[in-house]
């Protein structure tokens, strides 16, 4: 009975050791590429995308429907979070919701696909899941890409858009709320109307707090 329950324990002991494999960034194209699902690359690691939001997915199509109808006959393009963004120094692969690029797109070619290198604008969909990620490391390693002239953040609970413009000294902060505002991307001659990129999103309405308190009238 004592044999039995050692070899127990040392059979869980490996499995709590076990990493998964690390891929070299060719190997996880080849992947990708006959892939049912998207999955993004992080410095070896291979990280599956889980599915977003009917609100997530109605903002992104709203952005993109914007910018699409705005940058028309101009020299940037839109594209959806099928276009994989190639960030070098952090030896990284993101689906971004929506990115743009004012000049000529440049890609890195790899295993029969390819990965943009030069995007100009980045936006990102917040959720409960991603948002730490966007805000923290992919924000960081998003800087390191010299093309990149803006980042843009999305709230899917509240409408509420954050804008990082690049500046000589830095990157310039600001944030707009209120489906009545709008917000400018100077860095590609566009704005948004925050009603129109929430449009058809239904807000999450919080209850009132309860009465807790029991007393009677004859209290």
């Amino acid at each position: 009975m004592l044999e039995e329950e050692k070899e127990t324990v040392v059979a869980y002991a490996k499995t709590e050791t076990e990493k998964p494999p690390r891929l070299t960034p060719q190997e996880y194209l080849e992947r990708e590429q006959k892939a049912e699902t998207k999955s993004e690359y992080h410095g070896g690691i291979v990280v599956a995308m889980a599915g977003a939001s009917p609100e997530h997915n109605t903002i992104t199509s709203n952005v993109h429907g914007e910018l699409y109808g705005q940058l028309r006959g101009k020299d940037c393009r839109p594209f959806v979070s099928d276009l994989r963004v190639r960030v070098p120094e952090c030896d990284k692969y993101y689906y971004p919701d929506v990115v743009v690029t004012c000049s000529e797109p440049n890609y890195e070619e790899m295993a029969g696909i390819r990965s943009l290198l030069n995007p100009t604008l980045i936006i990102e969909v917040l959720s409960d899941s991603t948002e730490r990620t966007d805000r923290g490391e992919k924000w960081m390693c998003y800087q390191t890409l010299e093309s990149l002239q803006s980042y843009v953040l999305i709230s899917q609970d509240k409408p509420l858009i954050e804008v990082y413009r690049r500046q000589e000294n830095g990157w310039f902060y600001t944030a707009v709320t209120g489906l009545e505002s709008r917000v400018a991307l100077d860095a590609i001659g566009c704005e948004l109307k925050l009603a129109d990129i929430y449009a058809r999103v239904p807000f999450r309405v919080t209850p009132p707090p309860q009465d807790t308190d029991h007393r009677t009238a004859q209290d």
